[in-house]
């Protein structure tokens, strides 16, 4: 799946020659175009990020660097990494893998009685949602059961168990689940609530089915911050938040630790509605020989999952991509895995600590990112990527004749960006634009890391100079 020429190996190894030779990339571009840099010197200065800002610019045909500044300095990647995640999930499991999720009984039916043990048995999906659960149930419904004499269990050792993604976080973020081989909703939980604090309520909302959720709750408490605290984990996932927060009637997806129990509480639910009575779900560590399957269902393949994963930066998607590629037993085990085959199969220096950019370990520069993205130009990645049109001034117009495919990354004081650059004339572009304020995140109170005051326009204005880099670079290389 992933082509890769010779010439491109080396990534921004030889920057003032034509081709690229596999060395460490030093961040001078060549004097006859530095005129494009002191211009993209000049976007930087008006951003007014703070910290640092790093680039670099090739020409995707040849591998020629065109341009670049501080492109050797280490900086988090952020959701930039996941582009490395597809490229070696793509790789290890190929583009037509699919997930499965899987009723297996221990015991025939009879006479609408499953004679045994129900186990729902998660196979890694990143993308089990409700609606497809609720479908199982009424495949189950529909096979004539109604009743089982065993237990009803919940497998979820096809991935580690892992109670998070990064510590670094607050807990209520739901970009930070647990994984496990048992994934329901990104393995988050819908907190409702009307307006006052009244008819608080939690279910696992889809499109067509919406069943309650037992098995995790949440409480009011007369606080001002903060707005919410994980109070338990067992035998119930307890929350309770703020008061005087719910002003207002809302709803906000809540992260899931236990998400066995979770999937077995909404599994428990919709099969009741289908007229089929579980016990309470437990748990199992592997699955019985012999057990056979009443109900499959499977994911998209890989390069949909990949996709969609690519345009809404979903970190759950990415460690569990990640994770079924490297068989490791942990994140950071499973990042090491991935770190030592960019390395040799890019030629970088970058170093991962995850699959989804979310943690604080990760740190690649700019070269390091042109040199991958130099590498992959002839694998599925650019097709797979977010693209957009940027116009002459740097706005972005869907219109434009510049096209734009790229992968974002975004942390508190930090945006990234780095992909490909079109033109209708055929001549394409590879690039890489970091950005971090490092002191000023890193000051930050773990509390306020989801917005932080400031954060919002600091990234407005990170996005408007990546912008105006490309137009640049559209009218000066193609």
């Amino acid at each position: 799946m992933i082509g890769r020429r010779g010439v491109l190996v080396g990534g921004l190894a030889a920057l003032a020659g034509p081709v690229l030779a596999q060395t460490r990339p030093k961040a001078r571009p060549d004097k006859s175009l530095s005129s494009v840099d002191a211009i993209c010197a000049e976007f930087i200065r008006a951003a007014k990020l703070g910290g640092l800002v790093g680039y670099a610019v090739a020409d995707l045909a040849s591998g020629r660097v065109l341009g670049g500044a501080q492109a050797d300095m280490p900086m988090p990647p952020a959701s930039v990494t996941k582009a490395l995640t597809a490229l070696f999930a793509l790789e290890r499991l190929g583009a037509g893998k699919q997930f499965a999720t899987r009723l297996l009984a221990t015991g025939p039916v009879q006479g609408g009685v499953v004679q045994g043990d129900l186990i729902l048995a998660g196979g890694g999906d990143p993308s089990l949602d409700t609606d497809r659960l609720g479908d199982m149930c009424a495949a189950l419904a529909r096979a004539g059961v109604r009743s089982i004499t065993g237990r009803f269990l919940v497998y979820g050792g096809a991935l580690p168990y892992i109670e998070r993604i990064a510590a670094d976080q607050p807990d209520f973020v739901g970009y930070n689940p647990a994984i496990s081989g048992m994934i329901l909703n990104y393995n988050r939980a819908n907190f409702v609530w009307a307006a006052g604090g009244d008819l608080l309520g939690v279910n696992a909302e889809g499109a067509r089915f919406v069943p309650p959720v037992r098995s995790v709750q949440v409480a009011l408490a007369q606080r001002e911050a903060p707005l919410f605290i994980y109070e338990a984990h067992a035998p119930i996932e307890a929350w309770s938040v703020a008061a005087p927060a719910l002003r207002k009637g809302g709803s906000r997806w809540l992260p899931v630790r236990a998400p066995t129990r979770y999937a077995g509480d909404v599994f428990g639910a919709l099969c009741a509605a289908q007229g089929i009575k579980l016990p309470d779900a437990g748990e199992v560590a592997a699955l019985p020989a012999g057990a056979q399957p009443l109900a499959e269902d499977y994911s998209e393949g890989l390069e949909a999952l990949i996709k969609g994963m690519l345009k809404y930066s979903t970190n759950l998607t990415a460690e569990a991509l990640g994770l079924a590629a490297s068989q490791a037993g942990d994140i950071a085990a499973s990042g090491a895995a991935m770190t030592a085959w960019a390395q040799a199969r890019f030629g970088i220096s970058a170093r991962f600590g995850d699959h989804s950019g979310l943690g604080p370990v990760s740190s690649s520069t700019p070269a390091d990112m042109v040199r991958l993205m130099l590498g992959a130009k002839d694998s599925a990645l650019i097709g797979l990527m977010r693209e957009k049109g940027v116009d002459g001034e740097g706005r972005e117009a869907q219109s434009a004749a510049l096209r734009v495919f790229a992968k974002s990354g975004t942390l508190n004081f930090a945006s990234n960006l780095a992909g490909y650059i079109t033109a209708p004339s055929g001549r394409a572009l590879a690039f890489a634009i970091f950005a971090a304020d490092s002191p000023r995140r890193a000051a930050l109170p773990l509390d306020q890391r989801e917005d932080p005051e400031g954060g919002a326009a600091w990234g407005k204005r990170a996005r408007t100079m990546q912008r105006q880099m490309i137009a640049a670079w559209g009218k000066a290389y193609l």
